[in-house]
């Protein structure tokens, strides 16, 4: 790759023959048009035009046409996919978040000519780094600020989400911290409502954890969701900085990528990086921005930690799809920008062992809500059976020997389960 030049990889379906899409890509997210112009030059177009580095096709892949498609039906050839890998010249844009979209997709997801069409991956050079610095803790700062080396970090979510008043709010923080939980967060629905203002939810939770430390040694790490307006989220991140918190949130996508890399330029304190609403562009196969892509760009606009959803959770995604985007935060570009997996969605005790396996890491932030909050002998309890099990799953223990041990850990999988076997397989 060019050290002026952004790769972007496509996943492009059409019934148009594959390189004509692909320069229909290229040009309409470069120089092109859809007639010659004044002014457009053979040196111009040398310059600026995207390149179609190379189009690889694909099996067919079953998805629905998107809407207003164009069909050659001059031509017997039905649909066709294909990887497509198109360069584009950094002096189109420089190495700008928003201008890089405008590039790397813009109008594209508008084409007639394509029937899909998805950003795979983005390849970006060095220009990137020097512009964003992203994460400023990432793993390594947060295991720092958590006195925790080694380990799985275990984390949980204020449940119920919203109507919670600050008074309540204490004594589930103080139930959690004394249980030796790692990280409490907000959920990414309590922002700055009038039942629970955000003042008052940051004083509360300072001051309940600064006792916890006095008698523990030990002070989670709480996440204030300090999502908002620019100059509002400024505010709640100096707010926070200045009770003695530790962690802020942030909705990524609810603030854009260039809101974000605004704030981590201000920031004193890790992001925790939550992805509501992504699955507006990843959850459509031939539409969108994969999590690979997307991920990359968090990255770089600083999020110390990234959502990347759980094993066996609640929402879409399979197994492999999660585990795909767990490599993807733990996969190092431009030399770095190390980001803390955060694992969520209907996440228990059952399914330490498996996820562990298919990880084979411990850098990872595992976010318990229901999985903790709804453990029979109540949220305390709830700490203390997923940190059995993650144990028992680094150790090599049987959960279920573990259990015998550990009456939390027992009631919990009572309730629970755990929807994979011994092997791996899925139960059922």
């Amino acid at each position: 790759m060019s050290a002026t030049e952004v790769v972007a990889t496509y996943l492009a379906e059409t019934y148009l023959p594959l390189e004509q899409a692909a320069e229909a890509i290229a040009g309409e997210q470069s120089t092109g048009t859809f007639t010659a112009v004044a002014k457009e030059t053979p040196e111009l177009r040398q310059r600026f035009a995207a390149r179609v580095l190379s189009v690889e096709e694909l099996p067919p892949t079953g998805n629905p046409d998107l809407p207003g498609t164009t069909r050659d039906t001059s031509r017997e050839a039905g649909k066709r996919s294909a990887r497509v890998r198109i360069a584009f010249g950094l002096d189109n844009f420089g190495p700008s978040l928003p201008n890089l979209l405008a590039a790397v997709a813009g109008n594209l997801f508008e084409l007639r000519q394509l029937a899909g069409i998805r950003l795979l991956d983005l390849d970006l050079p060095a220009p990137f780094a020097e512009r964003y610095p992203g994460p400023q803790y990432g793993v390594r700062g947060t295991r720092e600020l958590l006195d925790r080396p080694d380990g799985v970090l275990l984390g949980t979510i204020v449940k119920p989400s919203i109507g919670l008043p600050p008074e309540e709010l204490r004594l589930v923080v103080r139930e959690l911290a004394e249980a030796g939980i790692d990280f409490i967060k907000d959920d990414e629905l309590m922002g700055n409502p009038p039942h629970s203002p955000l003042a008052d939810r940051v004083a509360v939770v300072t001051e309940e954890l600064d006792k916890v430390a006095a008698h523990t040694g030990r002070r989670p790490m709480y996440a204030f969701n300090i999502t908002d307006d620019l100059d509002r989220m400024a505010a709640n991140h100096d707010l926070v900085h200045a009770a003695g918190g530790t962690c802020v949130m942030v909705c990524v996508n609810l603030v854009g990528f260039s809101a974000l890399a605004w704030l981590r330029e201000r920031c004193a304190l890790p992001i925790h990086g939550h992805r509501a609403m992504t699955g507006v562009y990843t959850r459509a196969p031939q539409l969108g921005i994969d999590y690979v892509a997307w991920s990359k760009l968090a990255r770089l606009a600083g999020a110390d930690h990234l959502h990347t959803n759980g094993l066996s959770n609640k929402f879409y995604e399979t197994d492999e799809e999660v585990l795909r985007s767990i490599t993807a935060v733990r996969t190092p570009f431009l030399g770095g920008y190390e980001t803390l997996p955060v694992l969520s969605s209907g996440q228990t005790p059952g399914l330490a062992s498996e996820t562990y396996r298919r990880t084979n890491t411990t850098d990872l932030l595992v976010l318990a809500g229901g999985g903790i909050h709804g453990h029979p002998s109540g949220p305390g309890a709830g700490v203390t059976a997923m940190r059995a099990a993650w144990s028992a799953a680094t150790s090599g223990i049987p959960l279920t020997a573990a259990a015998k041990q550990v009456p939390a850990l027992q009631e919990a999988l009572d309730k629970f389960g755990s929807p994979y076997d011994g092997s791996g397989s899925r139960r059922g």
